[in-house]
This record gives structure tokens, sequence and C-alpha cells, in this order.
């Protein structure tokens, strides 16, 4: 089933032209199932009700605590979970209706780095075999020449050697594992790439190289890319936007400039006071948020932030809050938005160095 995307009345803050991959109001609930004969006795709602969208050669990362399903977003677009209810369109076409038949030659479009790259690689195959794999999966080399041509290219654009393909994965150190998860991620060519906490694992000057290699990649090849992290500091570095989830939902969604200056959430406040600042001369007002985050199995009626927000007033512990936009490519799901300025003390210009 394909369909034309414009601005979609259930993602509204789309573009009016065509994003390559629009996410509507994406849900996975796992069933949780009890007894000898597995009866359902209620549902993890990991993902709520997610709505994103990712244009072209761009850069989305999806933020927030561990647990809060922004892993479960990535591998549910990847069909590694079935969704629950919503839509995915890459490109115009909708995919997650699709038979694994049909989806064989969508997968190729889309490429995913693992965070542990040593268990994302079978030990027993050698570089060559592991990259190799792909491209004959999806019939993209004419003959053995092309093959070994294609090889080669891979190898040099994540800067490793070219016979470095006749090893294994536990020769490699942690950098150059995951350098060869990206060069699979780029053997069938895909236009978006599922970044799931990618550095998250390596040393601080490994994740520097990284990051600075998706970027060049990004550049050089056009590529979308959706960067799934809780490292806000990498966030800034290399994002064109950032989606906020909390405990399965999108609370805060803006380009990265707008979202670190001035967050429009108490949550995204709170998340970005808890970033090292850049120089020991600054000072940031820290903020400590109260309590646990709620479990998915039964969220909190209302805002689901309520519990622990240190704005909370009576409407947020009943009312849903929905995505509103609070100014240009700036959409935020709090109800301080409809209060007026004066009353609301996330209106002003959030100071985050002082």
């Amino acid at each position: 089933m394909s369909m034309t995307m414009g601005r979609s009345p259930a993602n509204p803050s789309a573009p009016a032209g065509r994003p390559l991959l629009e996410v509507n109001d994406l849900k996975k609930h796992f069933p949780i199932k009890a007894g000898f004969f597995g009866g359902k006795t209620g549902n993890v709602y990991a993902v709520d009700g997610v709505t994103f969208h990712i244009n072209k050669g761009e850069t989305l990362s999806l933020v927030g605590e561990s647990g809060c399903g922004k892993s479960t977003v990535g591998k549910t677009l990847l069909r590694l979970y079935n969704p629950t209810d919503g839509q995915v369109v890459l490109d115009g076409q909708r995919i997650d209706d699709l038979s694994e038949g049909k989806l064989r030659p969508v997968r190729r479009r889309i490429g995913v780095v693992f965070q542990d790259p040593f268990s994302s690689l079978n030990p027993r195959m050698r570089v060559r075999d592991l990259l190799a794999e792909p491209i004959r999966n999806y019939g993209l080399a004419k003959n053995g020449a092309d093959l070994q041509a294609r090889l080669d290219k891979l190898m040099d654009t994540v800067r490793l050697p070219r016979d470095a393909v006749n090893r294994f994965p536990h020769e490699f150190s942690g950098g150059q594992r995951q350098r060869i998860c990206i060069a699979r991620a780029l053997a069938g060519e895909p236009e978006l790439i599922i970044c799931d906490e990618a550095v998250s694992a390596l040393d601080v000057s490994v994740k520097a190289q990284i990051v600075n290699l998706l970027q060049d990649l990004q550049k050089d090849l056009g590529l979308a890319l959706l960067f799934i992290s809780h490292d806000l500091a990498i966030v800034e570095h290399m994002t064109h936007r950032v989606a906020v989830m909390y405990l399965g939902k999108i609370v805060e969604i803006a380009p990265k400039r707008s979202l670190f200056a001035a967050p429009k959430h108490p949550y995204t406040e709170a998340l970005l006071s808890a970033v090292p600042v850049p120089s020991p001369g600054q000072a940031r007002k820290r903020i400590i948020l109260k309590g646990d985050v709620p479990s998915p199995i039964k969220p909190p009626k209302g805002c689901r932030f309520h519990t622990r927000c240190p704005y909370a007033f009576d409407r947020c512990r009943v009312d849903e809050p929905r995505l509103q936009q609070t100014s240009p490519e700036h959409w935020s799901a709090c109800h301080l938005h409809d209060l007026p300025a004066a009353e609301n003390p996330l209106a002003r210009d959030t100071v985050l160095y002082s």
C-alpha cells in the first residue's frame, strides 16, 4: 500500500513536502502473561503513540532516560518487532503492514548500527563474509570482481585497511568493530541508518571518531540518521533536530538550537541541566527530579511526567497533553503552554549557562 504524504493531520510537525520517513502514532505494547497457560494479565506500554518525521539527509536524535522506549521505536521501525498500531511510511510507501516478502526489498533501504559491536558480529565469520552477506542477499554485485570492488570501497569508506577483511571480529578493537558494523549497514546502499546507542559502549576518544565518521558519511552519501542516544553532549554535536521521549511518548521535538537554548518541557529542562558544562568556569542550575520513573505497565493518568514534574498542577493529573507548537518548528506536550505567559515558567528563554 502506498500513499502520498503532505502535512499529515496525524503528524502536524511534518513539513509540507514528503519526508523520507514519517511515523504516525506508533505503538508497541508487549503482553504480560502469567500462569501455566500463559493468560494475558496486562501490557507493557513500551511505545504508546509516537509521531515524528525524518527528512532526507537529516539527523533526528531520539533521547531520554533508559527504559523510555527509544530503542523499541528503532526496532519497531526495522520490523524486528511488529507494531501494535500506527503507521510507518518510507518515502511515500507505507511499510508497517507489509508482508515479509514485500518487506524484503524495503529492508535494504534502512541500515542499522547497534550498541554492542561485538555481539552484533558473528564471531565465526570473517569480515569479508560479514560485509558480503547483505550484498549477495540483495543481488547488488554483478560478479566476483564487482563484489571485491564493493568490499574495498566499504573498507575505504569506514577508514579501515582493505586487507582487514580477512580477519575475524575478535581481532579488532571496539572502535574498529563498530566501523565494521557501519560498513555492514552501508553494504545495502541504504537511505536511512538507525543508530541505536551506536557510540555509548566506546571510549571517549573513539566515540568522537565514530561520530565524525557518521557525519562525514551523511555529508558524502546524503544519508538520513535516526540517532538513538542518552548522551546529550554527543547529540548536541551531531544532530539537526531532537525528539525527547518519556515513558513511551514524545514530549518535545524541536531543532537542536531551539531545544538546547530554550526547552519547552520540564523533562527536557531537567535532562539538559545534567549535561556537563563545556567550561569549568561556567555554572548551571541543576534540576533534581523527585521520585522514580513510573512503570510502563501502568502509566500515570494525565501527563505521564506529572508525578515528577516541579510545575505540575491539577489539570496535569487528569488531562493528557498533546504536542502543540510553541514556536516555529518547536513542539511540546505540556499544559503550561495553555497558561498566560506570566504564569508559565517555560515561557521565558532558559538560561543554560551563567
